[in-house]
């Protein structure tokens, strides 16, 4: 297994991720919607937005599996975040950087991995948006091309979901309509 490397600007990649106030909290629905869109369009079993951390890779979103985080040093995501548009890997057995990872060695034996960088405005990579299975394949040029698409939404929502958290720092976290209701007036803002 090759560990993947650390970036050139590790330390300002870090500090933009830590400003959008993603790590450690609750899923929400806007950011599971595409995960979901992401499984179906690829023919994967998993889908999920990774924010990779120092040590850690966690995630935001998850479908098909129940895992909140791995280690960074066997992260698929951490290796794509290497890459400007589009990381992947047909058959991660046949793969000299992942053919003993325990992640395709072991549950869920990853085979197909692809991953999109997710980056801020300001130009830091923080995680992708991937889709995993247990099977080799390749993705078709219209696949693909969706799939940028869907990052490209993944991002439009963390610009804007950053950007009402820096001018309202009292709210928490953003929670749907149907919890909205259940909260009460305190709740700071519905999101569809």
């Amino acid at each position: 297994m090759i560990a993947p490397p650390i970036l050139t600007n590790e330390e300002h990649r870090l500090a933009a991720l830590h400003r959008t106030y993603l790590l450690d909290t609750p899923q929400e629905a806007a950011f599971d919607l595409i995960t979901r869109l992401v499984a179906r369009l690829c023919h994967t079993k998993i889908a999920a937005i990774s924010l990779v951390d120092r040590d850690r890779q966690w995630f935001k979103s998850r479908y098909g599996f129940t895992l909140e985080e791995t280690s960074r040093v066997i992260s698929f995501c951490a290796h794509a975040i290497e890459d400007t548009e589009l990381f992947e890997i047909p058959d991660a057995s046949l793969d000299k950087r992942f053919w003993d990872n325990p992640l395709v060695v072991q549950a869920p034996k990853i085979r197909f991995y692809v991953g999109v960088p997710l980056y801020t405005a300001d130009g830091y990579c923080l995680g992708t948006l991937c889709a995993i299975d247990d099977r080799p394949q390749t993705l078709s040029d219209r696949q693909r091309h969706h799939l940028l698409g869907l990052a490209k939404q993944v991002e439009r929502h963390i610009h804007w979901r950053t950007a009402f958290l820096a001018q309202y720092p009292d709210s928490q976290t953003l929670v749907s309509p149907k919890e909205a209701a259940h909260q009460g007036p305190h709740c700071s803002l519905s999101v569809v």
